[in-house]
């Protein structure tokens, strides 16, 4: 099963946000190991990096979210997921920065840059939509049916 790691800055403070983790966090145990790590947010983009980087897993693909990333339809995304397991990835790590965004160092640990719009997210509500895209993604890996 892959293991999918999830780094984010910041403490989800609302309870809607919350819930919604929560369910797709239920929602993706079918399909793979998830570890979720929310780590402290700021208050200096350095301090940020560091505690970015000693969380990343030894041996882990690492996808940073940001803007200057590559983007996908779902299906494309779900297909590159494909690709990264059939080339023998078994760890992936996805990062989304805190709210000042990632520091270049943690840029630059990227083996991918993926970007969900040119448009800007609360890093909080980025979770959500990011959880959903991955469990969208996996739906369609295996071929089941979810609302569009």
């Amino acid at each position: 099963m892959l293991r999918v790691t999830l780094i984010s800055c910041g403490r989800l403070k609302e309870r809607y946000l919350r819930d919604a983790v929560s369910e797709y966090e239920k929602r993706l145990k079918a399909y793979i190991s998830l570890n979720m790590q929310e780590l402290d947010d700021g208050p200096d983009p350095h301090a940020e990096s560091d505690r970015i980087l000693k969380a990343i897993p030894e041996g882990a693909y690492v996808i940073t979210l940001e803007i200057e990333g590559e983007q996908f339809t779902s299906e494309g995304f779900s297909d590159r997921l494909v690709k990264l397991m059939n080339n023998g990835m078994s760890h992936i790590c996805f990062i989304i920065g805190g709210s000042d965004g990632l520091d270049m160092s943690v840029r630059e640990r990227a083996d991918m840059k993926l970007s969900f719009s040119k448009m800007t997210f609360p890093h909080q509500l980025m979770r959500v939509i990011f959880l959903e895209q991955l469990y969208r993604a996996f739906k369609i890996i295996k071929n089941e049916p979810y609302h569009k």
